[in-house]
């Protein structure tokens, strides 16, 4: 059976990368919609077995900037309550916190930028998706804002010094992050060169953030590699048992 993951991309330079090569290596079709180029969203999730929503420079709630995310905060709310799997990423994973009772806000401390090692949190052990993380993992880390309040009945799953929820899952099958699991070296350099000058106005350092993603780069591919294909099996799992009904 054809198992099909709709892909929301918010902006050019932000696709689905390492977590995308992955799900098509492992046979999963991906429908990757590009509205801020006119591609529409659909309706709803019918024919989908799984989403993703990528990151991106809008703010959660600027649908002035962004004027999909009203659609993609309803197939969100969609997934959650039809249990169809979900992974939101960066902007993606502050939708999923904030649409269901969350809470976004922009760091006060400015953005957290570059590989940054992770904490594994005790719900992690039995998670489907995470639970092969091991604790100090780096993650590429891109953002302006960040998840101040997970939604009630969410469930920590890493955590950083820097940022306190870093992964989350809500429900049985709907996770978040606030890190890339998807990008490269090469993808973190691009985000440097349109950033530089709001990086360094709040402090910090592009070209170090970009050499510590280049120097971490084997082990991010292989442990969030990892994450990904988990991902897609609880996609292929629930696609499979769905069928048989």
């Amino acid at each position: 059976m054809t198992v099909t993951v709709l892909v929301v991309q918010q902006e050019d330079g932000a696709g689905a990368g390492l977590v995308g090569e992955r799900l098509a290596a492992e046979g999963v079709r991906l429908d990757v919609r590009q509205p801020w180029r006119g591609g529409e969203l659909p309706a709803g999730l019918a024919g989908y077995d799984g989403m993703v929503v990528l990151g991106g420079s809008a703010g959660c709630r600027d649908d002035g900037v962004a004027p999909w995310l009203g659609r993609v905060r309803e197939l969100v709310r969609e997934a959650v309550r039809r249990e169809v799997p979900l992974l939101g990423i960066c902007l993606g994973g502050q939708v999923v916190a904030d649409v269901l009772g969350g809470a976004v806000a922009p760091r006060a401390r400015g953005p957290e930028v570059g590989s940054v090692p992770l904490r594994r949190l005790p719900a992690a052990e039995s998670d489907p998706v995470f639970g092969a993380v091991p604790d100090g993992a780096p993650a590429a880390q891109w953002h302006f804002d960040e998840i101040v309040r997970l939604p009630a009945g969410a469930v920590a799953l890493l955590g950083g010094d820097d940022c306190r929820y870093q992964a989350f899952r809500v429900g049985p099958v709907a996770w978040g992050t606030q890190f890339h699991p998807e990008v490269d070296g090469d993808a973190v350099a691009r985000w440097a060169r349109e950033d530089a000058v709001a990086v360094r106005a709040a402090g910090g350092d592009p070209e170090a953030a970009v050499a510590s993603v280049r120097r971490d780069g084997e082990r991010l591919r292989t442990v969030w590699g990892t994450v990904a294909g988990a991902w897609g099996r609880v996609v292929r799992e629930r696609a499979a048992a769905d069928g048989a009904r």
